[in-house]
């Protein structure tokens, strides 16, 4: 017999069509912002500002603009002035509106979806006007077309105003000029960071051959920056060798095109051990590469292979190089654009278009041979390059097996000094690196037995900045990090294994201390980028102070909060003490401040500009001790010292 349950009474429903919200116009943006343009943070006020640019740069790779000019005022408007087409005034077919008033509070809308306005363009999503508009507390538009000059108000996406004829200009003086203030009801900040955009307007110059971008900021006492590269990728690939020790004098250039898309491709060989490689599609960073950077890479490997055995530098039974040694010492910057690309995912991270990895292939291939037929020693620097990286690499595999685990949590294979937590689920569980054995057991005595383990490290790290892979796996301390994260290390290297969610740097707040910390974010960024990338490494920010008044103890984490504190509290009967070193803490305190999830202070580690991440690391990690000095030199006014 088969019995059925009685079914619970639920309670009455209102869930009716009218429930069904929908968002007009620019409605959703404003409610989501998050979804159009990242975060409302810095990096989404920074992004207003590229995707004004990103349409300006489209005219210009249309051929119809030469000139950008960007503004940041005292009050944190902002103005983009181009001396392009200018947006089209007449009226649109569909909406009936203006066409500057459709790009400008329509979703989608713009002259990159096919309809004859741009052959190549990178802001391929069409939302970008309409959303700096829908996220601005006002905005202007100035359009300079046919002689006449016109103009446009409006208010958070709303017009406050009709598109009108506001005066005359010369024939000749074309162009957009968009003037907005960001709504401080919806980001959290209107600091923008000059450095951060400088960088990206570099560039965007580099990738934009003779496009002029002038960069002011108003703001304090003033910054002005101005871009031109008349060698376009080529001056970016000299840029990215300022620092290292080139093995030839001129960046190999490649160049070609063809009705739907064209191809860039600069490199050039250095002394150092890495590879770096940038890559970009309609002048969109492509960080996770894509088809044309296949292309590249297969056509150098091969090509290397076919010149080694051809110049019997390689014989028959010699092994072929492979990809990662003739990678290595690389400096490469790749630039396709093309008039339909397929980007994975609306980041626009990856570029999948088949077609553009044989047209890469072909052409690379054929630059790179004619270059090495009539370069010989140019050749021969290359392959003895990729020669000693491949012994290299047959050393480091042989140093690598020793450090691979059999399994993702065989407590046999961890390193003796790791004191391991007994959760085994990654996300709940944390690995604080500490500096020296002394914080170490402070630290081990006060952690979390249950998600928090701790490794001490004895001493500073091996700097792998100066260091090839084979030596760096000899270095016992690198060797406890590799094995304790479970990831695997070089082409084993897996970031599902990783056996902590947070991997947290603790060292002093001295000059070791930094040191050591330095020393291992480089590990970390050259050889696990992407543990930084996945968000898991973190700094811990123990406190520089305490404050006992009475029975009450404060705990202040830097010298801004010292000032604060005694602002506000009159220091008599007051007993301050400043910590150099972990281990002056005891367990509890160091508990309390430190490793308590409720009270911590926690920096997570990113990247927001690979470039000058790298060229920093190379100027202070690196051999070359004259761009390090001149760095030092430059910046010592900056310094805080603690001496």
């Amino acid at each position: 017999m088969t019995t059925t349950a009685p079914r619970a009474s639920k309670p009455a429903s209102n869930y009716t069509a009218d429930n069904i919200q929908v968002l007009e116009g620019l409605e959703a943006v404003r409610r989501r912002p998050g979804m159009y343009i990242g975060s409302t943070d810095q990096r989404g006020l920074h992004h207003l500002i590229f995707e004004i640019v990103d349409n300006a740069v489209d005219e210009a790779m249309a051929g119809y603009c030469d000139k950008v000019i960007i503004t940041i005022h005292p009050e944190g408007d902002v103005t983009v002035a181009d001396n392009g087409r200018g947006i089209p005034v007449g009226k649109h077919s569909k909406t009936g509106l203006s066409a500057v008033e459709t790009v400008l509070t329509v979703l989608h809308a713009g002259g990159k979806f096919g309809g004859g306005g741009y052959k190549v363009s990178g802001g391929l999503h069409g939302v970008g006007a309409s959303v700096v508009n829908a996220l601005s507390e006002a905005m202007d538009v100035e359009v300079r077309q046919d002689g006449a000059r016109w103009t446009q108000t409006y208010a958070r996406g709303v017009p406050q105003t009709e598109l009108k004829k506001s005066g005359k200009v010369a024939k000749d003086d074309t162009g957009t000029i968009i003037h907005w203030a960001p709504d401080p009801t919806v980001f959290e900040t209107l600091d923008y960071d000059f450095d951060m955009l400088v960088q990206r307007f570099r560039e965007m110059a580099y990738l934009t051959r003779g496009l002029m971008i002038q960069f002011i900021d108003e703001r304090g006492e003033g910054n002005e920056r101005s871009f031109y590269f008349d060698s376009g990728i080529q001056a970016f690939v000299r840029q990215l060798n300022r620092t290292k020790n080139p093995l030839h004098a001129d960046p190999i250039y490649v160049s070609h095109e063809t009705e739907d898309a064209s191809v860039e491709v600069a490199f050039q060989y250095n002394e150092s051990f890495g590879e770096i490689l940038y890559s970009f599609a309609n002048v969109i960073k492509t960080i996770d590469g894509g088809s044309h950077v296949t292309g590249f890479r297969t056509a150098l490997t091969r090509v290397l292979n076919d010149y080694a055995r051809k110049a019997k530098i390689l014989k028959d039974n010699d092994p072929n190089l492979t990809g990662d040694d003739v990678r290595e010492g690389l400096a490469c910057v790749i630039s396709v654009k093309l008039s339909e690309p397929q980007f994975e995912g609306q980041t626009k991270t990856r570029l999948g278009n088949p077609e553009i990895k044989g047209l890469v292939e072909s052409a690379v291939g054929n630059a790179l041979s004619q270059t090495l037929e009539e370069n010989p020693s140019i050749a021969r620097r290359i392959i003895d390059k990729s020669l000693t990286a491949a012994r290299a690499r047959e050393a480091a595999r042989k140093a690598r097996d020793l450090v691979q685990r059999k399994g993702v949590l065989e407590g046999s294979n961890l390193p003796g000094k790791l004191a391991d937590c007994s959760e085994t689920d990654p996300e709940k569980c944390e690995l604080y690196i500490v500096e020296g054995d002394s914080a170490g057991g402070s630290a081990k005595a006060a952690r979390d037995r249950r998600n928090q383990a701790v490794l001490p490290l004895r001493g500073k790290i091996l700097n792998v900045e100066k260091s090839r892979l084979d030596k760096m796996l000899e270095n016992e301390q690198i060797r406890n990090i590799i094995t304790a994260l479970g990831t695997g290390f070089g082409e084993d290297f897996d970031i599902s294994k990783l056996r902590y969610g947070k991997i947290v740097i603790m060292t002093d707040a001295d000059v070791d201390g930094a040191h050591i910390r330095t020393l291992l974010l480089t590990f970390f960024y050259r050889f696990m980028p992407e543990v930084i990338e996945h968000g898991h490494l973190f700094i811990a920010q123990p406190p520089l102070y305490s404050v006992t008044r009475g029975r009450n103890t404060t705990w202040l984490f830097d010298d801004r909060a010292r000032e604060e504190y005694f602002k506000d509290h009159s220091d008599k009967g007051v007993s301050i003490q400043r910590y150099k070193g972990l281990g002056e803490m005891n367990a509890e305190q160091l508990w309390d401040t430190t490793l308590n999830p409720e009270n911590r202070m926690l920096l997570r580690v990113e990247v927001y500009d690979a470039e000058v991440a790298d060229e920093l690391f190379n100027t202070l990690m690196g051999d070359e001790v004259a761009p390090r000095k001149k760095f030092i030199t430059t910046h010592a006014l900056e310094a805080r010292l603690d001496i």
